[in-house]
């Protein structure tokens, strides 16, 4: 079974080769059978396989092709809505908007991710959700600071692009030691970020990260340099887990769920940048 550390990519049942054949689990044991108790009864067809359709037509195989196209869809639509609530949004909802979103694209990134088979509405509906807070949030920092929105585009993408040239001229392989660090460092570091928002809110202050105008502390730039590190990190649990995933035979359904990890790093990424490039500004 392939299994990623990757937050967003760590389902039980995210990639498993596509259509075993009936009988088999995806590594040649019985599955069904009178030992197991679960032998379907004469003329009567036993649920199908993960990666494999009720009729038996195995599914199509992913691709790379497959989740480059849908992260396109995702990122489309992600921009799209980003343009929408940029130019609609009125300033009085600026606050409320980003907030309502960013706990809404939370949740929704639950969903998706606890989910055994990805859910491609969701997917959209989460790239939708957070093109809003991503839209909000950019055209604050634009207010403030003119033609950062450009920048952070800028640096977000050749981030990506050189973590991708890494990834594959330097071969880098990802050890399990190197997946738990990456795992444990993710998951502490959000958790410090919602008990910050949530401190945020209460007293009214920028709380540990400082607000968008005012003096940058050390600590701030601290935080920011390493969400940036844990960002360009994930992004390369998603390259290693999609390409195993490829190399294994993954139903082709599952490269929405590797386009979905792949926008939620890069939204990350993104405002870390945005918020790195602020602070220098400053």
């Amino acid at each position: 079974m392939l299994r990623s550390s990757n937050p967003i990519l760590s389902k039980r049942d995210a990639f498993t080769p596509a259509a075993p054949q009936y009988g088999q689990s995806p590594y040649g044991s019985p599955q069904y059978g009178p030992s197991q108790g679960f032998a379907p009864y004469p003329g009567q067809q036993g649920p199908a396989p993960y990666g494999q359709q009720p009729g038996g037509a195995p599914e199509a195989r992913m691709t790379f092709d497959d989740v480059v196209t849908k992260t396109a869809v995702t990122m489309g639509t992600l921009v799209a809505f980003a343009a929408v609530a940029w130019n609609i949004m009125p300033p009085s909802l600026y606050f409320p908007g980003m907030v309502v979103s960013g706990l809404v694209g939370f949740v929704v990134v639950l969903l998706v991710s606890f989910r055994r088979v990805v859910s491609p509405p969701l997917v959209l509906a989460y790239a939708a959700i957070e093109g809003v807070f991503i839209g909000l949030l950019s055209k604050v920092f634009e207010q403030v600071y003119p033609g950062i929105v450009a920048q952070a585009v800028v640096a977000t993408f050749f981030a990506a692009g050189a973590t991708l040239a890494a990834y594959k001229i330097f071969n880098i392989r990802v050890t399990a030691k190197f997946q738990k660090i990456v795992f444990i460092s993710t998951l502490a570091f959000a958790a410090l970020m919602l008990v910050n928002f949530i401190f945020s809110l209460a007293s009214g202050s920028g709380g540990l990260r400082g607000g968008i105008v005012g003096p940058v502390t050390p600590m701030a730039l601290g935080i920011s340099a390493i969400a940036i590190v844990l960002a360009v990190l994930n992004l390369v649990l998603d390259f290693d887990y999609i390409e195993r995933g490829v190399q294994m035979g993954a139903p082709a359904s599952e490269s929405w769920r590797g386009a979905f990890g792949l926008t939620v790093t890069m939204v990350w990424l993104y405002v870390e940048m945005l918020r790195l490039i602020s602070y220098l500004r400053r």
